[in-house]
């Protein structure tokens, strides 16, 4: 650990910590974010106030973070938090860290239900609750039912729409369907799809992140498999199966849906120009 010989600013704070993180191409933003969760404050503070000299007790907070940080360890686990679809959520290394390119996924899921009509939505391998949750928000008629198969990660999806005031989320332990009953309008799922051997598991946050909502056997498909044969028996007619899924799996997505009764198979890219996402509706 560095120890900082004198107090400094918050801009000279900033500038050590991003010297600090120069093999990181986020080292800015890294650094803002992890003095702003230490000062409780936004980033404009840092703007507006750039000469306030920090508390020792702070300096200390900050430079542990930075310390951590170095090594790799993901800025959202540092803080506990990560913003998605403008909501602010609750992680740990129990979930999966969000990712704007899944605001992609939901985009599609939310064309699909109608403003102020009530529809069933199942939300599969929930994570920290971010689909299910920015669903509710944006479609407060739907019941919504969320599983993940881990308890553990399914306390953490509670609390955040718990204190979020969305009651209409039921969640469910449940690996995939097997605890589900009844039939669902739109099914949308962030599953495992990465290969086992694929070298990204070694390298950024996902090295830290839960292997279970990752990886998905050899070929990364085992969990889009199971979702696409089992969804048939829990899908309404004309219902929407929504899935995300790696850049170079949308022709296998699409064998599997087809095989499966789907038609009207689309795929979506993400933000970056990858194909992302694909799902198709219920018409067998």
């Amino acid at each position: 650990m560095n120890n900082f010989m004198t107090a400094l600013t918050i801009s000279e704070a900033l500038d050590q910590a991003r010297s600090q993180l120069t093999g990181f191409d986020s080292a800015r933003l890294d650094a803002e974010v992890l003095l702003c969760h230490v000062l409780g404050s936004d980033r404009s503070r840092l703007y507006a106030y750039p000469e306030i000299t920090l508390q020792s007790g702070q300096q200390s907070a900050f430079e542990r973070l930075i310390d951590q940080r170095q090594t790799g360890y993901p800025v959202a686990y540092l803080i506990g938090k990560k913003e998605f679809w403008s909501i602010e959520l609750t992680v740990n290394q129990d979930t999966l860290i969000p990712r704007p390119d899944t605001e992609c996924l939901l985009e599609s899921a939310l064309h699909r239900i109608p403003l102020n009509h009530p529809r069933r939505i199942a939300d599969l391998g929930s994570g920290s609750g971010a689909i299910a949750i920015a669903i509710a928000s944006e479609r407060p008629c739907c019941r919504i039912v969320a599983t993940d198969i881990n308890e553990s990660t399914l306390a953490i999806a509670r609390g955040n729409a718990k204190r979020l005031q969305l009651n209409q989320i039921d969640f469910i332990q449940s690996n995939w369907f097997t605890n589900m009953k009844g039939r669902f309008d739109v099914i949308v799922s962030n599953p495992p799809y990465i290969s086992e051997n694929d070298p990204h598991l070694l390298s950024g946050d996902i090295k830290y992140e839960p292997a279970s909502a990752l990886i998905a056997g050899p070929d990364g498909l085992d969990a889009i498999r199971v979702i696409c044969q089992q969804a048939k028996n829990f899908i309404n007619l004309q219902g929407w199966l929504l899935l995300e899924h790696g850049y170079d799996q949308a022709v296998s997505v699409h064998k599997l849906l087809q095989e499966n009764g789907f038609t009207g198979i689309f795929t979506r890219s993400d933000y970056a120009g990858h194909e992302r996402v694909s799902g198709g509706q219920f018409k067998p």
